[in-house]
Order: structure tokens, then C-alpha cells, then sequence
């Protein structure tokens, strides 16, 4: 008897075993309509009310009750009929008929609500923590896809600081390629205005120096101690790092990261600031060749889109941060033919609200403390972490123009109310536009994982054009 049951247990762990292998590749490879996805990361939370989806305008006045505000900005029109913004976004309102605008994006219920776990679960679409090192969305596209030019890093990651203080560890978690190796990892370029110096060999170091150097590192990466203890794969991806990253710094193709080479006009409509000049960075490397590009506003705790404070006055200054740079990026790749084959999704963690802590039904620990009156400009503005409901913006890539997908409630709690959209779809929805199947995955530690939780992603298919 006990032989039977043996057998029985080993026959149910072979047939799993070739589903398992067999659902990597059931889902049909969708046509793809975009070689290039930029991202277009709003780290901190960005408050849909006071952006994308604006509610009823309350202006500030002392004494004023905070439960009676919705939006602290009034709505503008945009060249969409149906569709209005925040005061702020007057540029982007101009080219909001070229894109697809969802807003019922729904956060993952992580529990205790911190920035860096919903921008791990966004990224990898895994909620943290993970027993295997969950890969970044843009190292799944670099694996599936791979580069787009030899010289050119399929993977490049504009803006963000890995040394931010107590968050800082978790934010290096996701920025990687987990288990798929260090050949899918990103390409690193912390301040756009500066993206050369990672490229360019200390100035104490000769060209010949240089040289040896490589030769050298590559001896040793032969000679390492632990190399015994990894794959073959492993050492593979290595070398490849280390090849990519040498040609790369050799290469012609270098020049796309010398904004010094855009005229001062070019340069000009992006604006001066950091996250302006980045997406003048993503215009130049997505003409370069580059497969996905991540900009980021940055995520500092309690600064630029983290607005526990201020948060009416910091959303402004967000809003003209973004404003120019994002329409001009638009524009300047419809101009050179490039958008319709480039996606560009703007996104966040989750959204923003005056009242709410969490979702309606799944209220969390408050994070800031509200008096029942407003006796400060510094109280009015949405301060509190709102995971019901977040607004997605999308341009190129196959997308419907002039489209807007979902709706939230007029009134508080502001809760999505038609299409709601998880993580895994929106996710399933950009592998789709990037001909990538939900269930596309790897093996690690002998399981199958996926691009999409559990192969299971379902792309919004009537975004599409």
C-alpha cells in the first residue's frame, strides 16, 4: 500500500512538474506594438485628486473642516472632451490625445503601508518578502526581448539614489534582476546631467591603464574563489555584465548619454530640473537603442510626491517639474516617428487623500495626524496614503488616443467604482504591448516564476487601438 501511495505521490509530482514547464509557454506570444517602454515613475505616492482625476475644488481657508476636501486645485480641461486634469498640467492636458489615461489603478493590501514595499510589488509585481529574488519588470523585458543595439544597455535606470538612509536596503532589493542574473540588470545613472561619468574612466586613469584593468578584472572573475559554488549560467551572466558594461564604455553609442550634445534649445523645452533632464535622457537613448528606461521623480522620504506636509504648495512644484518635460518627450517622439513603437506609462505606487488611510474597507495605522480644523496652509493638501485608487497615464506603444479606462466616486472615500485594475493586469497590459505573454517565466530553485503572480495576469485589452 504504502508503494502505491509512493507512486502516486511521484506520478502527481511529474504531471505538476510538466504543467509547470508546459505553462511557461502555454499563453500565445501576443504581435508586439512597442520595441521601447519607458517608465515614468512618480516615487512617493502621487495624489490622483490633485493630478489625473479631480474631484470638487475646495479653496483653503482657516477653519476649514479637512473632510470637506477633496481637490485643492480645480479642474482644467484638456483636448479630450471627457477628460480633465489638475491645474498644473497644462502641457500634458495639450497631448492628452495621444494617450490612454486608467484611473482605477488599486494598490496590493501590503498591511503597514511603506513606500519602498509598494514600489517593490509595483516593480516586480510580487509583494515583498520573497523567498527567491524577485526580477525588476524592466530586467523581465530585457531577458525576454534583449537589447535592442549591441552597444546600447537594454536596461537603463535614470534618477534615483540608492543610499536614501532607512529605506535604503529595501530599495536596492528591487532594483535588480533578481535571480535572472546580473547580465539583466539595470544600468545605473543617478543624475542625468551627469550620465557621461558612467562611462567615462576616472581622469587619473590612462586609456591604456584602463585597458589592463579590464584584462585584469576578467582574470580574476576566472580565478574567483567562489566561482566553483556558481552555475555556469552564473558565470555567463557575469562575464556578459562585465563585457556589456566594457563595450559600452568603448562605444560610439556612449554619445546618447552626453546631453551636452543637445542643442541649448532642445535642451531648454525639457526644463532645468533633474527629472526634466532625464526624460531629455530617455528621448536620446530610446533613439540610441535602449529597451526600457526608467525616470524617476526620485523617492526621498517626506519630499517631492511624499507629501505628508505641505502638501498643497508640493504638489505644485511637482506638477511644474513634470509638466513640460513629459508633454515635450511626447511630442519630440511622435516628431521623429518613434511613439507609436515607444509605450510610456507614467505611474505611481498608489494615490493620495486628505482623509483616508489605506482602502475604505482595509484602514490602516494613520500616518499623519489631521486636526479637525485647518489653521495652516501647511495642513491643506492630501496627505495620507490612499491604495484604493491611483491613476495611470499611457502614451504610444498601441494605445488608444484620447481613451480614459475606469472611474472613482465623486465623493469620499473616492473609491474605483468601474474597471478596477490590479497589478498583475496592468503589468499583464504592458508585457502585452511588448509581446510578452502574462505567463512568459523563468526557473528558480526548480519552480517556475512568472512575469505576471502565478502566470495569472489578465492585459487590458480595450486600451488598445
Amino acid at each position: 500500500m504504502s508503494v502505491n501511495v509512493t507512486r502516486r505521490r511521484f506520478l502527481g509530482s511529474a504531471a505538476a512538474a510538466t504543467a509547470a514547464a508546459t505553462s511557461l509557454r502555454a499563453a500565445p506570444k501576443p504581435t508586439p506594438k512597442a520595441d521601447t517602454l519607458i517608465l515614468l515613475w512618480m516615487a512617493g505616492g502621487m495624489a490622483q485628486t490633485e493630478t489625473f482625476d479631480p474631484k470638487r475644488y475646495t479653496p483653503f481657508e482657516t477653519g476649514l473642516d479637512p473632510n470637506k476636501v477633496l481637490s485643492t486645485y480645480p479642474a482644467i480641461d484638456t483636448v479630450v472632451d471627457n477628460i480633465k486634469f489638475s491645474k498644473g498640467l497644462e502641457r500634458l492636458a495639450k497631448v492628452m490625445d495621444r494617450g490612454t489615461l486608467i484611473r482605477s489603478y488599486q494598490a496590493g493590501d501590503l498591511g503597514f503601508i511603506l513606500h519602498s514595499r509598494h514600489q517593490f510589488h509595483w516593480h516586480t509585481g510580487y509583494a515583498p518578502p520573497q523567498s527567491v529574488a524577485a526580477p525588476h519588470l524592466g530586467s523581465w523585458i530585457s531577458k525576454a526581448l534583449g537589447p535592442r543595439h549591441p552597444d546600447i544597455p537594454a536596461f537603463v535606470d535614470v534618477g534615483q539614489s540608492l543610499e536614501i538612509g532607512a529605506e535604503s536596503d529595501s530599495l536596492k532589493a528591487f532594483h535588480t534582476a533578481g535571480f535572472l542574473g546580473t547580465e539583466y540588470g539595470p544600468f545605473f545613472i543617478t543624475d542625468p546631467m551627469d550620465a557621461t561619468a558612467a562611462v567615462r574612466p576616472p581622469n587619473h586613469i590612462s586609456h591604456e591603464r584602463f585597458l589592463a584593468r579590464y584584462e585584469r578584472y576578467k582574470q580574476l572573475l576566472e580565478a574567483a574563489p567562489n566561482r566553483e559554488m556558481m552555475t555556469s549560467a552564473q558565470q555567463d551572466a557575469l562575464r556578459k555584465a562585465v563585457d556589456n558594461a566594457h563595450r559600452l564604455m568603448t562605444s560610439p553609442g556612449a554619445k546618447a548619454l552626453d546631453l551636452a550634445r543637445e542643442p541649448d534649445e532642445s535642451r531648454n523645452k525639457y526644463g532645468p530640473s533633474r527629472f526634466g533632464q532625464g526624460c531629455l535622457l530617455a528621448r536620446r537613448l530610446t533613439e540610441a537603442g535602449a529597451r526600457f528606461i526608467e525616470i524617476t521623480s526620485e523617492y526621498i522620504p517626506f519630499r517631492y510626491w511624499d507629501t505628508h506636509e505641505n502638501g498643497h504648495t508640493r504638489a505644485m512644484d511637482m506638477k511644474q517639474t513634470i509638466d513640460q518635460p513629459i508633454s515635450q518627450l511626447v511630442l519630440d517622439l511622435e516628431e521623429r516617428g518613434l511613439l507609436n513603437r515607444t509605450l510610456i506609462v507614467l505611474a505611481s505606487e498608489f494615490g493620495r487623500d486628505m482623509i483616508q488611510e489605506g482602502k475604505p474597507d482595509k484602514p490602516v495605522k494613520d500616518q499623519v495626524k489631521l486636526p479637525d480644523r485647518l489653521t495652516e496652509i501647511k495642513q491643506y493638501g492630501m496627505h495620507r496614503h490612499f491604495t484604493e485608487a491611483g491613476c495611470v497615464l499611457m502614451f504610444g506603444g498601441g494605445v488608444k488616443k484620447g481613451y480614459l479606462y475606469g472611474r472613482t466616486d465623486d465623493e469620499r472615500p473616492c473609491k474605483v467604482v468601474e474597471n478596477p485594475v490590479k497589478i498583475e493586469n496592468l503589468h499583464a497590459t504592458i508585457y502585452h504591448a511588448m509581446g510578452i505573454p502574462p505567463d512568459y517565466g523563468d526557473y528558480v530553485e526548480r519552480r517556475p516564476f512568472y512575469v505576471t503572480k502565478d502566470g495569472k495576469g489578465q492585459p487590458i485589452l480595450d486600451v488598445f487601438a
